[in-house]
């Protein structure tokens, strides 16, 4: 064989690609035929619009309110962290695996639970008070949510507040939106696992009609 030819087929070879393979922007859509389902497209979850402005403003009221050199600081933004990746990751691997879906969406909801009680705890040991349910601010926080379209620039004032006690009270706000959508994300995951199951249904469903198809065209 010619050695040029040896190297111009290493050269043709694909390269094995570094980094995570369940992260992606848009939603994939599957074959008409095959069995893996749509997958993907986690920005278009309220859950993941949610849990990134809590990431954003977690990262702001750290860099305000907490020390470098506090174990709290590092602790609060990777949990936010967690709370938007694990969508992002169960989203894009929903495709494939339904369980690691559920397993991962579930991650992201325990992580908010987590930065929930941080901020209580920010709020309590400084003796500053957490707004009730009933509070002029919380029933200003709930309409803000309704507004179509709400992003960081809608909740700005209240986050980057000077005051620590109203901006940990707004995103505190924030995170409890966060959790109840991912609860009811979880039940519907649960809900469409029940009545559809998983891959392997999938695969088994796929091929027996691929099996009818072939029979069809053989009569």
């Amino acid at each position: 064989m010619n050695p040029k030819d040896n190297k111009d087929r290493k050269d043709a070879s694909p390269k094995r690609q570094r980094g995570s393979a369940v992260r992606s922007v848009t939603s994939v859509p599957s074959s008409p035929e095959g069995f893996i389902p749509p997958h993907g497209g986690y920005q278009n979850l309220l859950s993941y619009q949610k849990a990134q402005m809590v990431y954003d403003a977690t990262v702001y009221f750290c860099a305000h309110f907490l020390s470098k050199k506090d174990r709290t600081y590092d602790q609060m933004v990777q949990a936010a962290r967690s709370g938007k990746q694990n969508i992002v990751e169960g989203s894009q691997i929903s495709g494939t695996s339904k369980e690691l879906e559920l397993k991962l969406t579930n991650v992201a909801r325990a992580s908010q639970e987590e930065l929930l009680d941080d901020y209580r705890d920010f709020l309590r040991t400084r003796g500053l008070a957490e707004w009730t349910p009933d509070h002029a601010y919380s029933l200003r926080l709930r309409r803000l949510n309704r507004t179509p379209g709400a992003n960081y620039e809608t909740f700005k004032k209240g986050i980057e507040h000077p005051d620590p006690a109203i901006c940990a009270n707004v995103i505190l706000g924030l995170v409890k939106v966060t959790s109840y959508l991912l609860d009811r994300q979880l039940k519907s995951l649960e809900k469409a696992f029940v009545e559809q199951g998983g891959l392997r249904e999938a695969m088994t469903r796929a091929r027996l009609a691929h099996r009818a198809k072939r029979w069809k065209e053989l009569k």
